[in-house]
């Protein structure tokens, strides 16, 4: 049995050179549906931009096997956190982030609603995602690797199950 993934908004920027200047950028809203509809789709989901675990291990690890990922039948791989578009795009370019989307849940919302929303006020970061990532089809979440013991103000972070080779392992025995 599948769930659906929630039916959130979120607030990107996009590159528009009809605009011109220094910040070529536009606002644009995407849909649920606009990512996850009649797609297969890898979510991974993490804390924080510019965190130790997130920065140097959890995203970098699914850019480095993007390939192996699309060549699973996934359509896209996407990494969302509860950060803003512009945190979300300057620590994409920072760690050279060129195929892996990055989805700015700026207000939590998608992640309120997929039950991961967590206070990390013992770090001084407020409302974040708990650490997970899924594979999602057409709308449907099938698989879910959530890190263990989600939990406000979680001591540590853990990261076990959240990692691509856990999700490719998973993808190659499908």
């Amino acid at each position: 049995m599948t769930t659906p993934v929630p039916n959130s908004i979120f607030k990107t920027r996009v590159r528009d050179e009809s605009i011109g200047g220094d910040n070529p950028f536009r606002w644009q809203d995407v849909s649920s549906d606009d990512i996850f509809k009649g797609k297969k789709i890898i979510i991974v989901a993490l804390p924080g931009a510019f965190t130790p675990t997130c920065s140097s291990t959890h995203l970098p690890g699914y850019e480095a096997k993007y390939q192996q990922i699309i060549a699973q039948g996934i359509d896209e791989v996407y990494c969302l956190s509860v950060n803003d578009a512009f945190t979300m795009f300057q620590w994409g370019k920072h760690l050279g982030i060129h195929n892996v989307k990055m989805l700015p849940d700026g207000n939590g919302d998608f992640t309120r609603g997929m039950g991961m929303l967590v206070k990390k006020e013992n770090l001084g970061f407020g409302y974040r995602s708990w650490r997970y990532s899924m594979l999602v089809e057409d709308g449907q979440i099938v698989k879910l690797f959530s890190e263990p013991g989600q939990a406000d103000n979680h001591p540590e972070d853990p990261f076990t199950v959240s990692d691509v080779d856990t999700m490719l392992a998973y993808l190659q025995q499908r």
